[in-house]
């Protein structure tokens, strides 16, 4: 059993390697050397174990015997589970909370969109993206639903750093202003279908690898 201060720094120490995963500061596949992060935050063995159980109930990291923990890597059959969840949970999650959407949450979420357009980077774009789904979904007052929307918004940036950390071109996002449309006219259902629609687009890139290999990376960009 560990105790209450070993717990807090395995949290700690847990949320900040996930960050750097989610972030693509840590790459797939990359090991997860328990002596290096032990030394970083100087911590024991014990907090940096319980991380690692943490980071490996996310789904982002795996324990391999004799080899340690290394990042999950992930495969496009992932990545389209996310979206699809991504759309059940999120179109769920708008059809509880339409009726609750004020003239000044739509004009907020098309601040958030606008701000998405003008974005420089990527992880710009992530950050007014993810706030324009919040600021739709938000209102169904239903915290378990959110925090399960909240968590695939996780995995999806993570998908999207991995893809697009390097490069990102700005765009006009069509669907979030036709979302926006719809909810403004009182139609749900086509604000729900678009929506579905939208988060189940997958781009596709190629990037490079470590050892200067081209790999094939998916991400949701919606």
């Amino acid at each position: 059993m560990t105790s209450r201060s070993e717990d807090t720094l395995a949290h700690r120490i847990s949320r900040v390697l996930a960050e750097r995963i989610i972030a693509g500061q840590i790459q797939p596949g990359a090991r997860l050397r328990q002596d290096h992060i032990a030394e970083e935050f100087g911590a024991s063995h014990v907090p940096v174990r319980e991380a690692f159980r943490r980071l490996e109930a996310q789904g982002l990291a795996v324990s391999e015997p004799r080899k340690g923990v290394r990042v999950a890597s992930f495969d496009l059959d992932e990545v389209k589970e996310v979206a699809a969840m991504r759309a059940a949970l999120e179109v769920l999650a708008l059809r509880h909370a339409a009726p609750h959407l004020t003239p000044a949450v739509l004009d907020a979420a098309d601040e958030a969109t606008r701000a998405g357009d003008a974005s420089r980077d990527v992880r710009e774009w992530e950050e007014a993206n993810r706030r324009f789904h919040r600021l739709i979904l938000e209102p169904c007052a239903m915290p378990r639903l959110l925090a399960s929307i909240d968590d695939l918004h996780a995995a999806s940036a993570r998908f999207l750093f991995t893809a697009w950390q390097s490069t990102w071109e700005a765009r006009t996002d069509h669907d979030h202003r036709a979302i926006l449309g719809a909810l403004r006219k009182g139609d749900v259902e086509t604000g729900c279908a678009t929506l579905a629609r939208h988060v189940q687009w997958i781009g596709h890139r190629p990037v490079a690898s470590p050892n200067g290999r081209h790999r094939s990376a998916f991400a949701i960009v919606g």
